[in-house]
């Protein structure tokens, strides 16, 4: 088969690949709750003929083909984030429906179409014969959207996985994504002294102490570093909480969530230093809390991991890159956007952590996630299994 003709045999299973994502938009799968979503990829790997199928102590499904040298990962995570506002949906988010060409739902974009597109790009890979010496596992990661990454330290730390290359299949608009920004979550603490509201100079309002600081977070967002191709890191405020006897007395302990954003060469000390100025600035005293992630899977296993994201990216000239541009134009005979995703993926862990060569080409385009006008055309299914058939056997080569 000629590299000409795999965008066309592709199309042979645009129906299946359609009702496969119908089907998995069709079982809510919520982080720590996709034991039934995981079953049915299972099934769907089974049947399209991969060589091995498990489901590992966290609770990923990875399939396997071939046995050979170099190690090849393709990961899409199968939970969503919940619905919101039912309201604000024009269809029912666990339908799947089809209308025009476009497949709606909760999970649409964000990412249960790259999971379907891999699949069947494993089945094309086979059928037409375009294996080497590579062992590709494709992997449907569980508990991404609680905690980014968490699912590939088990993989590499637990299930001993270490890939040479990964793809994540994360929504790209069929563009190819070289990195993003990390992130870390983390808290801000102020203590005071509780006394009763009618009389407030008895105390030490601890609210009042945050407040000071909060301002000091907010010019702090301002001046913090950019990189021309990731652009600015960012801090925010996203929630507030306080501690006191009672509605009637002040506050004797307020807690501030911060979201940081980070850039290029941003990392957890820079991001706690910059903190501990803007409360010194503030004339404050705060406590720093660094926050973990310690929620069970679906299987009932903990595997607990620090709320730090590291940033990453891949050069231009980056093997992995050069290598999926020039895939992307054997089969679509032009050349790739190159870019970036606004948020953040299991990079982090595979990258940023692990240094492992890591790229992003998915179906779908990434406005979509997390809102409930989630989609992604058919189109894009089709094309992405046929990049993903062909992707592995020249990343090996």
């Amino acid at each position: 088969m000629s590299v000409n003709e795999l965008l066309s045999k592709a199309e042979i299973y645009r129906e299946e690949i359609s009702r496969f994502l119908r089907d998995l938009i069709s079982i809510q799968s919520f982080s720590a709750q996709e034991h039934d979503v995981v079953q049915r990829i299972k099934l769907e790997m089974e049947k399209v003929g991969f060589d091995e199928v498990i489901v590992d102590g966290l609770g990923n499904v990875i399939g396997r083909i071939g046995n050979g040298s170099k190690v090849i990962a393709m990961d899409a995570h199968i939970d969503t984030v919940e619905v919101g506002n039912a309201k604000l949906w024009k269809v029912d988010p666990f339908k799947g429906d089809l209308r025009d060409g476009v497949i709606y739902g909760r999970g649409a974009s964000d990412q249960k179409a790259g999971m379907a597109a891999m699949v069947y790009g494993a089945k094309l890979m086979k059928e037409e014969g375009l294996l080497g010496d590579f062992t590709l596992y494709v992997t449907g990661t569980v508990m991404e959207e609680d905690c980014d990454g968490l699912c590939w330290r088990y993989i590499i730390q637990e299930d001993l996985i270490r890939p040479d290359y990964v793809v994540i299949t994360e929504p790209t608009n069929l563009n190819v994504y070289r990195g993003h920004r990390g992130r870390m979550e983390l808290q801000v603490r102020t203590t005071g002294l509780s006394c009763h509201a009618s009389a407030p100079e008895r105390g030490v309002n601890a609210i009042y102490k945050m407040a000071v600081i909060i301002k000091e977070i907010e010019r702090l967002n301002e001046r913090l570093r950019e990189d021309p191709f990731l652009g600015k890191g960012s801090i925010a405020v996203t929630q507030i909480f306080f501690k006191s006897p009672s509605q009637n007395a002040v506050a004797d302990e307020c807690t501030i969530q911060l979201d940081r954003r980070l850039t290029a060469g941003e990392t957890k000390q820079s991001v706690i230093q910059e903190i501990e100025e803007a409360i010194a600035m503030a004339e404050q005293e705060a406590e720093i809390v660094e926050l973990f992630y310690d929620r069970a899977s679906y299987t009932g296993l903990r595997y607990p991991v620090e709320k730090y994201f590291p940033t990453w990216v891949m050069n231009e000239d980056d093997e992995i890159v050069r290598k999926t541009v020039n895939t992307y134009r054997e089969i679509f005979g032009e050349k790739p956007i190159v870019d970036k995703w606004t948020f953040s993926t299991n990079g982090i862990s595979t990258a940023g952590v692990f240094s492992i060569p890591t790229i992003g080409f998915g179906p779908a385009n990434e406005v979509f996630a997390h809102s409930p006008n989630d989609q992604c055309p058919e189109d894009h299914l089709v094309k992405a299994a046929a990049m993903y058939a062909l992707l592995p056997l020249r990343l090996s080569e």
